[in-house]
């Protein structure tokens, strides 16, 4: 098959497009994928830059997202057959390749129908945002009608999806955004209010627009001095909830003084340490949020799309911060 193979860790150029012998089910559990798209998310390019700070060896082929058809599936798959149109998130790890090949194994827990309303590379683009997003929300602070929450990246890939599921719940949401294009984009998708980060201060923005109590929850994913400052827009007993590790240098006394919860959200650790409630959990995500694109409810956005051997391309555009939404390679 071919394959993105990562040949050493580094930028988008160690990225390279090879042959690599076709895998095949190793487990009764296993489903084989012939791959029609692979979502491109950040992560990617943190594990090609760093490889060795993620808690299971990787293997040379990246991708967690896929979309495509079923080949075969293990002795013990009861809900697929081949032929059957799907889509996952599966982070590779150990010997488990990505979803930047033709062909990929999948456990069966994290696999779902793929949406008949969306085409392959929506589908690919949606697991992971999906499930992050809804993680975030719904598992670590039980969002609520009239929740008041702040979105950090409302036109990033987690960022519209998360506003969606917040709307969809009957909360209120403002995001933050680099520019007026973000801005419209995000309230194409449900935001209530937008914030240029780059020319008004987000807290005095986000206090402005809560009278000053400031949101129930706010979801980061940025981190850094954005989640520093962050707990100032958030009321005291507020939820943050955020997708990066805090530096040794963060300053905890706002949260600490405001009575506020911290909970930090990585989508890939079912996978990288072998939880089994919790994969079957994220599949059971992937089911839900099916549903909710058949009936239009939700949507994600692809902005931009290459063929696989220009995977390299793909992820200096994701690593630009340029994009709104999605990235995603076409691979058969």
């Amino acid at each position: 098959m071919k394959a993105i193979v990562m040949t050493a860790p580094g930028g988008p150029e160690v990225l390279k497009f090879q042959d690599l012998p076709d895998p095949v089910l190793s487990q009764d559990t296993d489903i084989l994928v012939r791959v029609k798209a692979a979502g491109i998310n950040p992560v990617d390019t943190k594990m090609r830059a760093k490889p060795t700070v993620y808690p299971a060896p990787l293997p040379p082929v990246l991708g967690c997202d896929g979309a495509g058809v079923i080949e075969a599936v293990g002795k013990a798959v009861k809900d697929f057959k081949p032929g059957d149109q799907v889509y996952y998130c599966q982070a590779p790890h150990h010997d488990r390749l990505g979803s930047y090949a033709q062909l990929a194994l999948v456990d069966h827990r994290l696999v779902a129908k793929k949406p008949k309303r969306l085409s392959f590379a929506e589908a690919a683009a949606a697991p992971l945002v999906l499930i992050t997003a809804w993680e975030a929300l719904h598992d670590r602070v039980d969002i609520k009608f009239w929740d008041k929450l702040l979105v950090h990246a409302g036109a990033g890939g987690v960022g519209h999806v998360a506003i969606q599921l917040a709307r969809i719940t009957g909360a209120e949401v403002c995001t933050t955004v680099g520019s007026a294009d973000k801005a419209e984009f995000a309230r194409s998708f449900g935001a209530n209010h937008t914030i240029n980060y780059k020319q008004e201060n987000f807290v005095a923005a986000v206090l402005d627009w809560t009278s000053g109590k400031g949101v129930d929850i706010a979801f980061d994913t940025v981190g850094g001095k954005t989640l520093a400052e962050t707990f100032s827009a958030v009321r005291y007993y507020g939820d943050v909830i955020t997708l990066l590790a805090p530096g040794p240098e963060m300053d905890w006394s706002v949260p600490r003084a405001r009575n506020q919860r911290v909970s930090f959200e990585l989508m890939l650790v079912p996978v990288f340490f072998g939880m089994d409630e919790a994969m079957t959990h994220q599949g059971e995500i992937l089911r839900r949020g099916a549903g909710l694109f058949e009936a239009g409810e939700l949507r994600v956005h692809v902005d931009a799309t290459f063929p696989l051997e220009r995977a390299a391309e793909a992820h200096a555009l994701v690593a630009s911060g340029k994009t709104m939404g999605k990235v995603v390679l076409n691979v058969d």
